[in-house]
């Protein structure tokens, strides 16, 4: 079985400057080099570019994190502890933050709603007929809001995510690999999720 990862598209921001500022550098001495190197760090600072899995724009007070059941307006009801099984392991293994199952003990409480989810065949096999690849389209509502104070730290509003499956031509096999796939597009949005979470995109 073959879900297909989700990616997000390589900015090239920064790299005009960048590559002026390299080709510069090769012609005049040691002042023009540091003159391209400011440059080149001036661009890529203005493109927002920043280490990766930190938090930073987080509040520094930010420790525990609740992730309740998402809410379900989809035929997929199991998506809707999946989800956030993924999301708390997601969130252990890149974050410092711990993730707590009371949202009344949490410092934030993420929330979310499966708004829709609906999958079309995209292969079929020669000798039945029948699908043998299908593409997923899933379609969340999420909000990180602050318990204390209500503040809003993240929200999202029919965030898409897609993801393609293989699956058995034999339908009495065609469920399980359902549900595994399902499993693998949990773990696939929840490290989308917790990325945009970290970097506010």
């Amino acid at each position: 079985m073959v879900l297909a990862g989700f990616r997000q598209p390589a900015g090239a921001c920064g790299s005009g400057a960048a590559d002026r500022g390299a080709a510069g550098a090769g012609e005049g001495g040691e002042v023009r080099q540091a003159a391209a190197l400011a440059l080149a760090l001036a661009a890529l600072a203005g493109c927002g570019y920043h280490v990766g899995g930190r938090a930073d724009l987080l509040p520094s007070s930010l420790r525990t994190i609740a992730i309740p059941a998402f809410g379900n307006a989809s035929p997929r009801y199991r998506l809707t502890g999946q989800l956030p099984a993924a999301l708390t392991r997601e969130f252990l293994t890149r974050t410092r933050y711990r993730v707590v199952a009371d949202p009344n003990e949490a410092d934030a409480v993420l929330y979310g709603t499966v708004r829709s989810y609906f999958s079309f065949p995209t292969l079929f096999d020669q000798r039945t007929g029948r699908a043998s690849g299908v593409q997923v389209h899933v379609f969340l509502d999420l909000k990180l809001v602050e318990r204390e104070t209500g503040n809003v730290l993240f929200e999202r509003q029919n965030y898409e995510f897609r993801g393609r499956y293989e699956i058995a031509v034999d339908q009495a096999q065609y469920f399980d690999e359902s549900s595994t796939a399902l499993e693998r597009l949990s773990r696939e949005v929840a490290r989308q999720v917790v990325s945009s979470i970290l970097e506010a995109f």
